[in-house]
């Protein structure tokens, strides 16, 4: 099963790589990752996306509070939450599908962001499965050229917070 974890850490130097380092060197893969400074400039929320067992990602967060730079962890797909990832697509419209097109793209929220080239680069926030039947939709109407995803970024509902 797929789990989406929040790790709060010390913002600095060598931070990240000490939690991929725990990744790889334990065998766990991780399937996306994005790390970003919170309020407080010293310290970074970093969102990833790995899969295992409950007793797996037990093991990997309580791999995770040994590391120096760990302040909290929080498994965010055992909570009630929500979870958006952003994607940009840029594709090359087949000029005869050009309604069908538009009709996608409005029922999915997508935003064309830039159209230059013969090549329309739009943006779209969903969640993961969503922007997958997204991808689905535009296959048989025009060609995907290029896909760039965040990869998911989730908070939990409710008073529910990681520590600061």
């Amino acid at each position: 099963m797929k789990h989406t974890i929040a790790i709060l850490l010390q913002n600095e130097s060598g931070a990240l790589s000490r939690v991929a380092s725990m990744f790889s060197t334990r065998g766990y893969n991780i399937d996306s990752l994005s790390v970003a400074p919170t309020q407080d400039p010293m310290i970074s929320r970093l969102t990833l996306v790995t899969e295992g067992s409950d007793e797996v990602i037990g093991q990997i967060i309580k791999q995770l509070y040994k590391l120096i730079d760990v302040i909290d962890v929080l498994d965010i797909s055992k909570r009630d939450h929500i979870e958006r990832e952003l994607m940009m697509i840029k594709i090359n419209a087949h000029p005869d599908k050009e309604e069908a097109i538009k009709t996608v793209f409005y029922d999915f929220s997508a935003k064309i962001i830039n159209d230059q080239d013969d090549l329309l680069i739009v943006e779209v926030m969903a969640n993961t499965s969503k922007n997958d039947e997204l991808l689905k939709a535009l296959e048989d109407i025009s060609t995907l050229v290029a896909i760039a995803r965040t990869g998911p970024l989730a908070l939990a509902k409710g008073a529910l917070k990681i520590s600061l």
